[in-house]
This record gives structure tokens, C-alpha cells and sequence, in this order.
């Protein structure tokens, strides 16, 4: 009853937060365009988040290039790791004040995005980022702020969300404020060519965790279902081909887009269990978000199907999976069983190796915990049955 009574107050407080939405700047060779909107929004020296491993590809190079052409000076922090911890972040906030940095570009996934994110909330309130950790806590502007993803998965640069890891704890924490969202978002699929398949599969199913979970949830209004239903109709005529051929450019555009439109979506809508349950295998075993989160979907599709079949119907529609002569009943079982036969397509894993049934107890608790009066989900999980989920996924 109280999960019920917060989820309805805070479905009202949501409409009367104003969230912007980035400038989006997309297509085959966008990136060269970042200097000319960096000057733009006042930025003069960035500081570059991202991570080694674009940095050893040639991928950040794309970035620095464009930026050296227009004689713009910059500072480069490639430490991020997945997960970024909040001393990472700390680390990245020291650099930008010591560079004398006064803007912040995010190149990367969701790690990258994230602590970018934070770094830049923590220079604006010049505090430490584990003290924003939280509900509207940094309620200024960001310094000029640019994202450019390099997967199609996160859609981090559409959200008002900063995900960071408190390793002593072995948690994950949010920072959720609307000044969150990049000024503006350059998505190139051409940064996307040299995704492997795995990480293809992994970062597309995570979009789609995005648009589904959006879309069945109770905070979800005719604006942010239109963002959902378009970004599971591109996921599902367009992740297979990517997976499959990963030079396909249209392809990968596609769910660039997908996977923006899905950011847009749930950073209005909210998430649900699936989130919930994978920021935990996240914290505890640093298991990849968007691998988390495609193992556990098919699950929590099916905990949920009685609450929330008439938007699976609909979604079906859009994934192409059904038509108007089905029931919504079968409609929404066909959208069900092509979520897992995707992920049987993409070679999804069915388990997680890292589990351990002992820690199960702990990981439902803090699972449980997060969702309640948090996320606005059809149905509520008790510990009981995330244990039991959680029993399902234990490889020997």
C-alpha cells in the first residue's frame, strides 16, 4: 500500500519536473562537428572522459583530431573502468580542476557517461560526488556538456542518471537531477563499427531493457511510450543485423537512434526490476550492465505478465512479432517468447557463473529495497520470489 501511495504522489511530482532534452546531433561522421558545438555552449577547454581501451583503438582519436583542428586545447582522462567508483570519479575531478578544465565531454558507454556525469556534478557544487548520491542534489547547470556513446545500449546520453559504485560496500548508487542531462548528445555510428558482436548483443538488449521497462511501468505517459514503441521497433529489425554483420552502418544507426529514444523514454518513465536486480550483480560481481540486464529480462517478463500484458500486446505490434488479428493475451505471449528468442539469437547467456546461492539472501534484500516506493513496476517482487529468480540463474 505504500509502495502503491508513494508511486502515485511521485507519478504527479514527475510531471512538474521539467527534464530537457540534449541536442541531438546524428549520423555517419557527426563527431566532426564537436568542436564547432563545444564553442557553441561556451566550452574552451574540456576536459575528455573516457576509457584506455578507446583511447589504444584509435577511437578517441576521432574526438582529439576534430578538436586540434580547431586549435581547441583539451584534457584527456582515460582511466575510466567499468563501473567507475566514486574515487575514480574523485580522481577525475581533481584533473579537471588541476588542467583548468571549464567543460566536459563524455566519449564512451555508459561507464564513461556516467562518470563524466559525475565529474561534472561534483565540479558545479565543488563536493565531493558520493555526497550527490541521491534525489535532485546538484540543482545547478553542469558545465557545458557534450556526449558522444560509442555503444547503442545506455542511452545515458539522454538520462538525468549518474550511476557510481561504492567499493567498500560493493554497491551501486545513483545520482538522479535533470541537470544531468548532456546539452548535447553527437551519435555517430561510425564509432560503432568496431563493437564486437558480443558487446553488440549486450548494449542492444540493454536499450531494449530500457524501452520495455519505460513502457509497462505506471509512471509511463503517451510521450514517453512513443519513445519506447519506436525504439523496440528499431531494436528488433535492426540488433540482429548488427549483431550479425558488424560493418552494417545503417544498422548500427538504427540503434543508435533506438537506444537514444529508449534514454528518453526511461529517464522520464523509471526503470524496474530488472535494473534493479542487475545494479546489484553490477555492485557485487561487477557483471557488465547490459549482460545483466539481458539475462535477467526474460525473467521479470515473465513475473510481470498478468499486470502488464496489454503493453506487451502492444508491444509486440512494434516489434513485429504480432498484427491485429491476434488477442492481446497471445500478442503479448508472442512479445514474451520473441524477447528470449532474440536473445537465443545474440547468444545471450542464460546465468550468471559468478553467483553464489549464498550471497542470493543480501542481493534479493538490496534488490527489493531499491525497487520499493523507487521504481513505479506493474507488479511487486517480494524477497521471496527474487530469491527464487535469483536460484534460477546459479551455473554450475
Amino acid at each position: 500500500m505504500l509502495h502503491q501511495t508513494v508511486i502515485q504522489i511521485r507519478e504527479q511530482v514527475n510531471k512538474l519536473v521539467p527534464i530537457p532534452l540534449p541536442k541531438l546531433i546524428e549520423g555517419k561522421g557527426a563527431i566532426s562537428q564537436t568542436a564547432q558545438v563545444l564553442t557553441e555552449l561556451g566550452g574552451v577547454k574540456p576536459l575528455i572522459v573516457t576509457d584506455a581501451m578507446l583511447v589504444k583503438l584509435g577511437i578517441a582519436k576521432h574526438l582529439t583530431d576534430a578538436l586540434d583542428a580547431a586549435n581547441i586545447a583539451y584534457s584527456l582522462f582515460d582511466e575510466v573502468t567499468p563501473d567507475p567508483t566514486l574515487p575514480l570519479i574523485a580522481n577525475g575531478w581533481q584533473r579537471y580542476k588541476q588542467d583548468g578544465c571549464d567543460s566536459v565531454i563524455a566519449l564512451g558507454g555508459g561507464s564513461p557517461m556516467d562518470c563524466a556525469k559525475a565529474i561534472a556534478a561534483a565540479a558545479v557544487k565543488n563536493v565531493d560526488a558520493r555526497k550527490l548520491v541521491g534525489l535532485l542534489r546538484v540543482r545547478k547547470a553542469l558545465p557545458p556538456f557534450i556526449a558522444i556513446p560509442t555503444t547503442a545500449g545506455t542511452g545515458s546520453e539522454a538520462t538525468v542518471v549518474a550511476v557510481v559504485t561504492d567499493p567498500e560496500k560493493k554497491q551501486k548508487f545513483t545520482i538522479v537531477d535533470p541537470s544531468l542531462v548532456p546539452a548535447v548528445a553527437i551519435v555517430d555510428p561510425l564509432l560503432m563499427l568496431g563493437l564486437p558482436a558480443k558487446i553488440t548483443a549486450e548494449t542492444g538488449i540493454d536499450a531494449l531493457t530500457h524501452a520495455v521497462e519505460s513502457y509497462i511501468g505506471c509512471y509511463a505517459t503517451e510521450q514517453t511510450k512513443a519513445y519506447g514503441y519506436d525504439a523496440v521497433k528499431r531494436i528488433f529489425a535492426n540488433l540482429p543485423k548488427a549483431y550479425a554483420d558488424g560493418s552494417d552502418i545503417e544498422a548500427r544507426r538504427q540503434m543508435s537512434i533506438a537506444s537514444f529514444n529508449a534514454g528518453v523514454a526511461f529517464t522520464r518513465a523509471s526503470i524496474g526490476y530488472v535494473h534493479a536486480i542487475a545494479h546489484q550483480m553490477g555492485g557485487y560481481y561487477h557483471v557488465p550492465h547490459g549482460l545483466a540486464n539481458a539475462v535477467l529480462l526474460p525473467h521479470i517478463l515473465d513475473f510481470s505478465f498478468e499486470n502488464a500484458l496489454c503493453r506487451y500486446a502492444e508491444l509486440a505490434i512494434a516489434a513485429g512479432l504480432a498484427n491485429s488479428e491476434d488477442s492481446q493475451v497471445e500478442a503479448a505471449h508472442k512479445f514474451v517468447a520473441g524477447v528470449k528468442a532474440l536473445n537465443k539469437t545474440l547468444n545471450i547467456q542464460a546465468g550468471f557463473p559468478e553467483l553464489k546461492a549464498n550471497d542470493i539472501p543480501e542481493l534479493a534484500k538490496r534488490a527489493v529495497r531499491e525497487a520499493y516506493c523507487d521504481y513505479p513496476v506493474p507488479k511487486l517482487m517480494n524477497r521471496a520470489q527474487c530469491e527464487a529468480l535469483l536460484h534460477k540463474l546459479v551455473t554450475v
